[in-house]
């Protein structure tokens, strides 16, 4: 049987307080072996956004995140199986895939890039999603 384990769940009037909205999410979701990640920003878990202008300094909050999110679900960087970047300048695309590049070396995902008009709040300048699939041996316990 499939558990679904929801992780750092949230309502998005706490999260984005200038607008109407109320709906029930979470950042990560382990769904089995694999894990279903929230799009992550340049702001840590604090609401604090990191690297105004700089899609480099939020591209490693970002990914710092994800290390975090992966880490809470059971699971490592090098279980990342896809990422899907979006940017809002096609500029910024060599400063977030170098930053993504040093943090999944070696790794190998299968990776979209696309580019957008904006995110949910005008400072972010780029996003990432991730997916990854904890290998069987290791999917009973936590990450170490």
């Amino acid at each position: 049987m499939t558990t679904h384990t929801r992780i750092r769940m949230f309502n998005t009037r706490d999260t984005y307080p200038g607008q109407t909205l109320n709906n029930d999410l979470c950042q990560a979701v382990r769904a089995g072996n694999t894990v279903y990640l929230r799009g992550q920003v340049g702001t840590d878990f604090d609401g604090n956004t990191v690297g105004i202008g700089d899609p480099a300094a939020q591209t490693d909050q970002a990914m710092k995140n994800v290390r975090q999110l992966l880490d809470e679900a059971g699971a490592r960087l090098e279980d990342v199986v896809k990422i899907v970047v979006y940017i809002t300048d096609r500029a910024y695309r060599e400063p977030v895939y170098q930053v993504v590049g040093r943090w999944l070396k070696g790794v190998f995902p299968v990776s979209t890039g696309l580019i957008v008009n904006g995110l949910a709040r005008p400072e972010w300048l780029m996003e990432i999603e991730v997916t990854a699939v904890i290998p069987d041996e290791r999917a009973g316990g936590a990450s170490s």
